[in-house]
């Protein structure tokens, strides 16, 4: 597994779907209410597979799907806590993300993971943990994580140091 690192950023290879989804339950276990997750990157890069194992390691049972046309599915975890997982694919720009109500998600009392991030980046809050995924062969894909803000500064060196040990 290759691994770049520094203080706000982790530059990763996923080799499987199942690795993706690991990953992410394993970031998804050290979240909190307000965290906001931002995905980018093409169809077919695996954001929704991260996004699932997000839900996972939150402890939201049962299948999670992409909720491309419905744009925002809101699931429970275990402890009650929600976990709303956004899909902005279909959205023009920032003003109807906006239209959506996105700020009562955003400054609520769950775990945002809003796909296709990119597509309204105005709409997103300040701090956030931003993950740009990357296409690199039929199985492996590229994951960056880039930290905006302290909270997620922190958030990712943890998850580095369970993950990884570094």
């Amino acid at each position: 597994m290759s691994i770049i690192s520094d203080d706000r950023s982790l530059d990763l290879v996923s080799r499987s779907e199942a690795q993706t989804r690991r990953f992410g339950a394993r970031l998804g276990a050290l979240l909190r209410r307000g965290d906001v997750i931002c995905l980018a990157g093409e169809l077919g890069t695996g954001k929704t597979c991260l996004a699932q194992g997000i839900g996972r390691g939150l402890g939201v049972e049962g299948p999670i799907t992409s909720p491309s046309f419905t744009l925002i599915g809101e699931y429970r975890a275990r402890t009650g806590m929600p976990f709303y997982h956004i899909d902005l694919y279909r959205i023009a720009g920032p003003e109807e993300a906006l239209a959506l109500g996105l700020e009562e998600y955003f400054y609520g009392e769950g775990v945002c993971v809003v796909e296709w991030a990119d597509r309204a980046p105005e709409a997103l809050p300040a701090e956030h943990l931003w993950i740009a995924l990357r296409y690199l062969d039929e199985t492996k894909r590229g994951i960056l994580m880039k930290a905006v803000g302290r909270r997620y500064e922190e958030l990712l060196r943890e998850f580095k140091r369970r993950a990884f040990g570094i």
